[in-house]
């Protein structure tokens, strides 16, 4: 089916406004579906890059049975209009804010949790009211396969329709007009999304990424700082756009960081590369890490799996901040790490990373990471561990300028994808006369009402 017939097909399942009941018993058949479907979400996975079966059902389908559950639990409330106290210059009147869903969305998902990130705000659009076209990553077709036959069994296709497809499919989408759009992916191709929308002046969500910073400073409990840290900046194998980018760490102890760190990737990944280490999703993305990892000082790791595009977790020290692994994203198992001395020569260090998606520190001084965490402008941050903000439901995830703009998540993705409607209701048994002309004489009570109401 092409994309005008879709469309023409959402515009009447919109017409009819689908109650909220309707939608609720999908959300629980979704549910169900994606239970029916564990096991080869887990094996697209694992075939789409060698992703582990912990890994898949810890952070793809757990985390999207958490959003469910949210919305079954809370969309009924959520959809209530909300009183408002009324103006006394509109009295009498009550007054309310109303939540619309804003029509045909588009959501564009990516590769590195692409049932996830596929299926979150999925969830979010339609269970406001939205019909959905979702187009998943062509970089983990397994994955889109096994998505486009759990939505195909729970949803009419004018609700939600699974469009695959390469990047000519995504410029197709892009052309038409939407009523919102959600994009997933990296800051370059974010801005291709954010112009295309503009051609509309249609909103939208951008969940962009970034060069994450994570500090260690001298106070902090090493033991636990490198065993959480690493989780975190290999979990996916560096894969994550809110995974520790690079490690800022005090120079009188940066020795022991790396040698708890060399501890816990032994402990974590034995011999470098084993199964419980995700591949890198291609070719091109492989090439590059391994082209990073080379110019760059090795401290520790750094082994290969052609096959596999495997690359077990590396430690780089000191790299320049001009150099090419300073100034993109890494998105793989890198961790540079660079010391500081004092304060000024951290903000110096910190300066380069510039809107983060996301911040980490990890300290033993309390009011020192508060200090830090409000000086610093980033997406969303986490004092003593790393990436686990994302995790609860009831904290909005997104970024700031070039790491995104828009949040979602339980409430914020209700919020996201419905606009709020100002409703006045006017009564009739009495009249304001002071508002009408002529106007003689009333001017003085108008500046009464300034000192009283202004």
């Amino acid at each position: 089916m092409d994309v005008s017939a879709v469309r023409k097909k959402q515009d009447e399942y919109l017409a009819q406004k689908s109650p909220l009941t309707e939608r609720i018993k999908k959300l629980k058949r979704l549910k169900k579906g994606i239970a029916a479907h564990e096991d080869q979400i887990m094996n697209a996975l694992e075939k789409d890059f060698f992703k582990p079966n912990y890994e898949t059902y810890a952070a793809e389908i757990f985390t999207v049975y958490k959003e469910i559950k949210c919305f079954i639990n809370n969309l009924a409330e959520w959809s209530e209009p909300r009183s408002v106290t009324p103006s006394l210059l509109n009295f009498p009147a009550t007054n309310k804010i109303y939540r619309d869903a804003y029509g045909k969305t588009l959501i564009i998902s990516p590769w590195n949790y692409p049932f996830q990130l596929a299926v979150m705000p999925l969830i979010g659009a339609f269970a406001a009211g939205n019909s959905v076209v979702l187009k998943p990553s062509e970089f983990t077709p397994e994955t889109a396969d096994v998505i486009r036959s759990i939505v195909n069994q729970v949803f009419d296709e004018q609700e939600v329709f699974v469009m695959q497809g390469g990047i000519d499919i995504s410029q197709q989408l892009l052309q038409q007009q939407w009523d919102y759009i959600f994009f997933t992916g990296s800051t370059a191709v974010g801005k291709i999304v954010a112009q295309a929308a503009a051609e509309h002046l249609t909103p939208t969500t951008l969940e962009l990424g970034g060069k994450n910073p994570c500090v260690v400073d001298e106070s902090a409990d090493l033991k636990l700082s490198a065993k959480r840290i690493a989780w975190g900046k290999f979990l996916n194998a560096g894969q994550t756009c809110i995974a520790p980018d690079t490690l800022l760490v005090h120079h009188s102890i940066k020795t022991k960081l790396i040698n708890e760190l060399k501890k816990r990737i032994d402990e974590y990944y034995p011999d470098g590369i084993n199964d419980d280490l995700t591949g890198i999703i291609n070719e091109k993305h492989f090439n590059r890490l391994v082209e990073l990892k080379e110019n760059s000082k090795i401290i520790y790791g750094g082994e290969i799996d052609h096959q596999k595009y495997k690359i077990a977790p590396t430690l780089i020290d000191e790299p320049e901040l001009s150099s090419s692994i300073m100034n993109q994203e890494i998105f793989g198992p890198l961790l540079p790490i660079i010391c500081y001395s004092n304060e000024q020569e951290l903000n110096d260090l910190l300066a380069h990373f510039h809107q983060p998606l996301a911040y980490f520190i990890f300290t033993g001084n309390k009011k020192r990471a508060q200090e830090r965490m409000k000086q610093k402008v980033f997406g969303g941050g986490v004092i003593n561990d790393s990436v686990i903000h994302v995790i609860n439901d009831k904290l909005p995830f997104g970024g700031v300028g070039s790491s995104g703009m828009g949040q979602y998540h339980g409430y914020y993705s209700f919020t996201t994808f419905t606009r709020e409607k100002a409703i006045v209701d006017r009564k009739t048994w009495y009249d304001q006369p002071f508002r009408y002309p002529p106007y003689q004489g009333k001017l003085g009570l108008l500046k009464k009402l300034k000192k009283l109401l202004a």
